[in-house]
Parts: structure tokens; sequence; C-alpha cells
């Protein structure tokens, strides 16, 4: 049982759900007719609301224009059985937002607020969720800091939202990859474990480099020596080598991603040897080129499962077996999607029912 907080809610007099055409839509291009809006004031969060999507008005002197205080989530609504609204994993998306926002000296988020908000929000919306094969309803969470205060400090007022959006495949192909070696995602002591908006930031321009040479994303390396593999694009990575299924470890350079951790779970639950260690490019490299690597492909919430198809290293692309050939990451992307949609029993509880 979630518990609750006192929701104010003023309807859209004119929804465009009418408007949808889910065959055309862009990942993240098109938003549902309402938000879930929260504000933190004088120590506390209050004045929790359901408005119809708009803008708002903030002042050029907004503190999270300045200074990056914004984290955010994401994470999904299926269309289940009978009606139902199947969450997965969110309970994981809150705990994980407020240790983001506890890096970027942020408050964090009461249970019920987010929780609560959340439901109350696919309740007033929960006609926007598709229900074709292969669509679903993204929902983002994000918290911002809003003082009109340009000092270089915490700001003492933040506004969390929840907007949700209409989604089909966000990759509709296997992806080719880059090993990045030049630039860096994260160093050790920093905020790479934290989901903040400055890390995409800065990610933006070598992922821009690598599609103007041709690749859909980057692998990123370790901020150190660059001989390490640590995610890839805006996913975590997994390899198959050896029959055994291998990623790096978290930490405070790798993102703490929910899709990775239930490919993990279901991995040992099928007997597969897990290991979550460093990952260094020569050992990748090595056994692409000697066959032992059978599989590679990145993890996340977007895309749940997305093939890797080619790896370039050096200047020297390497292609990996056809992605149909591949017995593991096919098998748990379908035993996800099952789960996530209902099709199957959810023996791990991931699922929020709404």
């Amino acid at each position: 049982m979630i518990d609750t907080v006192a929701i104010k809610k003023t309807l859209t007099e004119h929804s465009r759900l009418s408007e949808l055409d889910m065959e055309g839509i862009q990942f993240g291009s098109y938003y549902s007719d309402h938000m879930f809006v929260a504000d933190y004031q004088n120590g506390t969060w209050s004045d929790c609301r359901i408005l119809p999507f708009d803008d708002f008005r903030i002042s050029p002197a907004t503190s999270a224009l300045h200074y990056g205080q914004s984290v955010f989530e994401g994470l999904k609504a299926y269309a289940g059985k009978d009606g139902q609204i199947l969450v997965f994993r969110a309970i994981d998306n809150f705990l994980r937002m407020n240790k983001s926002a506890a890096r970027m000296c942020m408050p964090a988020l009461p249970e019920e607020v987010f929780m609560g908000g959340l439901v109350e929000l696919l309740k007033t919306d929960r006609s926007w969720v598709p229900t074709d094969l292969g669509t679903s309803l993204y929902i983002r969470p994000f918290m911002f800091a809003t003082d009109e205060f340009i000092g270089v400090r915490p700001s003492k007022n933040y506004r969390f939202i929840i907007f949700t959006s209409p989604a089909g495949a966000y990759y509709s192909e296997p992806v080719k990859v880059k090993v990045e070696k030049y630039y860096s995602r994260a160093f050790p002591g920093g905020t790479g474990a934290a989901k903040a908006a400055g890390n995409y930031a800065a990610s933006l321009y070598p992922a821009k480099l690598a599609q103007e040479a041709g690749y859909h994303q980057l692998i990123w390396t370790d901020g150190l020596t660059h001989e390490y593999i640590e995610e890839a694009g805006t996913m975590n990575v997994m390899f198959i080598i050896d029959n055994k299924v291998i990623t790096s470890k978290g930490g405070e350079t790798v993102l703490d991603g929910i899709t990775r951790n239930s490919v993990l779970h279901l991995a040992r639950e099928w007997g597969y040897p897990v290991e979550e260690r460093d990952v260094s490019v020569k050992e990748v490299i090595s056994a692409i080129e000697t066959g032992t690597l059978t599989e590679a492909f990145g993890t996340g919430t977007a895309a749940t499962i997305a093939q890797i198809a080619i790896i370039s290293n050096d200047g020297q692309d390497y292609t990996l077996p056809p992605a149909e050939t591949r017995e593991f990451s096919n098998r748990v992307l379908q035993e996800l999607n099952d789960i996530k949609t209902g099709q199957i029993e959810d023996r791990h509880g991931w699922n929020v029912i709404v």
C-alpha cells in the first residue's frame, strides 16, 4: 500500500490524446495531458498538485540554470491485463533519486510525495498508456533548484515535477558504438553515480563526434586510464564471454542501473555465472578476436536491451555475432517485457500496480 498526500487537481478542458499517432511518434517528443508538481519551501515539501501539462514561469536568476542543481529519473508504465497499469520497479527509482539528490546537496523526497504523486498522475492520465506491442508510457520525475539567487550555494527552495510521454521503441536496430579514450564521463569523487543533469550535458559533445563518425553511441572508459569499460552511452553495458555475464562493477563512476540490476538478478536465477568487476578494453577486444565474446548489449530504461552490433576501438571496427543468435540477451529481454506487461507472474514483486 502506497501512502499518499493531499493532492489538488486542476484538469485540462481539452485533452490532446486524439492527436497522438503512435506510428510516427519519436521517443520523448509528445507529452500527456497532466503533470504532478510539488514545491520545497521552508524545509518541507508541500503544495502537491496535478495541473495541465504546460509551461511555467521562472526567473532568469533561477539557481538551477546557473549551477546545475538538477536531478531526474526515468521509468515506464505498461498496459497490463484487465485495464491494469504496471509500473516497473518504481520504488527503486525513488530510492535512486534520493541518492542523486543527496550527492547534489538537494533535499530528500518523501516516499508519499514521489510514489503518491506518480500513482495519482497515472490514474489521471490512465488513457495515455499505449497498448500496442512494444509501447509504453515513459515517466520523467525531476527536481531542480528554484532560488532566485546567483550566489554559489545550495538552493533553499526546489520544485519536483513528474510528467509522462507515450513511447515506442528507442532503438530500431542493433547499435554501433565507439570506445571513447579521450573524453570522460566520470571520475572518482565526482557525480558519475548520480543521475544529474550536468552528467548528460558533458556527454553530448563527444557523443556528437561519434555520431558524425557513423556511430550511434560511445562506450565510456574510466577517466583515469581509459583502459576499463564503464558504461555505453546513457546505458550500462554487459558482455557474454565464455558463457559468463560480465559487467563493470558499480560505484561512484557508474550509475546504479535498475534494468542492469534486473538483468543480473535473472542471470543468477538462471544459473549464469555473473562477474561484476573491472572490464578492460583489451579483454573485450581479445574475446571478440578469439570468438569467446558472443554477446554485447546495453541495459537501460529507454531501450531495456540495446544489442551492440559493432564496437570500434582505436580506429578499427569489430563486428559481433548477429543479434538473432544471442541466447541470453534475447531471453532476458523477453522475460523482462513479459514481467512488465503482466504476461507472466511477477515473482520478484517488481511491478507497482495502478
